[in-house]
Order: structure tokens, then sequence, then C-alpha cells
């Protein structure tokens, strides 16, 4: 693999990894935070009535998004999910938090599906000698994005796993691909990146020197693809396009 062109593929996780499609998001929020009232009603713990914990949640999860249209950055929901409990009163494990947000995150996860053979996909880059990451721009931690990716057999691909929130900037700055890139130890120009938005992952990743991967999806549909990006309509064609770049092949 030393002369390889491509050494490292890095992967969006929503609509790229996952497909969730359109969902109504504000209805799903909804239905997290029931189940979240609820696991703490098992716990004993102080939460005062239901339209109130949903609706001062909600609140802030609105004008927290307002915040990070406006700065560029993203912020850990989870976190701020527990601040805002904490004050009530509300005392729970570190394990016990967990749940709390996997019960924010788990009706959308209802909604997430992985692609037919995605880990034989994967498997033949990892046997190929590539190292695997992940890059996503979320709000959500990473203990539930895990914990979903876990669900299908997918987690221990990944070399190094990086979310936004954790970075003081997102896609389609360079800058987090080119962290992305130091921490997986790999070149940007030795790095493919397989995403499904033109806006932040193929702009981004070709303003960071990486080879651009466009993966059909709803989020694309319609829209001008550059000349100079990769197009494919499933993860299982990944390989054969690595196979051809590190050939010299025209793909």
């Amino acid at each position: 693999m030393s002369d390889a062109k491509v050494k490292a593929v890095l992967f969006d996780l929503g609509e790229t990894l996952l497909t969730f499609g359109k969902v109504d998001a504000v209805g799903l929020f909804r239905q997290g935070g029931q189940r979240a009232y609820d696991f703490l009603r098992e716990m004993n713990q102080p939460v005062g009535r239901v339209g109130c914990f949903l609706r001062k949640h909600l609140m802030m999860i609105r004008l927290y998004h307002i915040w990070s249209t406006i700065a560029g950055r993203d912020f850990d929901s989870s976190e701020l999910l527990r601040k805002q409990t904490q004050k009530k009163g509300v005392k729970l494990s570190a394990e016990q938090w967990k749940e709390f947000a996997w019960c924010w995150y788990a009706p959308l996860s209802k909604f997430g599906k992985a692609e037919e053979g995605v880990k034989e996909t994967l498997g033949k880059l990892k046997a190929a000698g590539l190292k695997l990451g992940i890059l996503s721009n979320t709000f959500i931690n990473a203990a539930s994005l895990e914990r979903h990716l876990e669900q299908f057999g997918l987690l221990d691909f990944f070399d190094i796993k990086l979310y936004s929130y954790q970075f003081n900037y997102r896609k389609p700055d360079r800058r987090i691909f080119i962290d992305a890139a130091s921490k997986i130890n790999i070149a940007p120009e030795n790095t493919l990146f397989v995403g499904d938005r033109l806006d932040t992952d193929v702009a981004g990743s070709m303003r960071a020197n990486m080879l651009s991967v466009l993966k059909k999806a709803y989020t694309n549909r319609n829209k001008k693809v550059p000349g100079n990006v990769i197009k494919i309509e499933k993860l299982a064609e990944l390989p054969g396009v690595v196979e051809k770049i590190n050939n010299g092949c025209k793909v």
C-alpha cells in the first residue's frame, strides 16, 4: 500500500453509512422526549409535568440550533439535555445518562437502514489495507450514534469516529477534514471522502485536497455534480473505485 493513491476512506454518517430519508424531526424529538420522561419517572426522578418537560427541552434545542447556524459550529445536544434536567434535581449514573440520551435518539434510530452487504464492503476495504473513519456533522452524542452503528455490526470497522460537535468548526470547513486526516495518520491527498451532500461533504473534502465521492441520496437529487467528483449509487461500488484509482485507471 505504500505507493497507493488511496490509503484511507472517510465516511459521512447520515444518508451515507446509514440511510434515514426525510423524517419529521420535531415529531421524533417529541417521541424521544416522551421516552426520556418515562425513563426518568421509572428512575423515580423529579421531572414535573410532561408537557412542560417537552416544551422546555424543545425550545432549548431550537435556540441552540439557531445559534449553531449563525456560529458555524455544532453542540452536544445530550450534554445540554442533561444539564437542563439536572436543574430539576435529577441525579443519574454515567450509564443511566447514556440511556437517557438514547431515549431521545431511539425514535429516529428506527428509521435508520444500512445498505445490504455493507459489512462485506467495509471488510473488503479493510482487507485491502485501508484505514476507515467516520466524519459527520451532528449534534447527537457519540454514545448514541455508535450504539446505533453497533446494532448493524459496523462500529468496529472504523479506526476513528469524529463528530462535528467535538470541534469548533464543521463541514464544509476544510480544517475538520484536515484534522480527520491527521487523526487517521494519512495525508488528505491519499484519503477518499464519501458523503451525500454537495455543499458540505464534496465542497469541504475537495478544499482539503481529498478525493471526493458522492453517494446517491435524496439530498443531492437533481443537483449538478462537478465533473471531478466520483459518483456512486451504493457503497458496494467503493472497493472497485479504490482499485481503479490505485491502478491508475479512470473512474
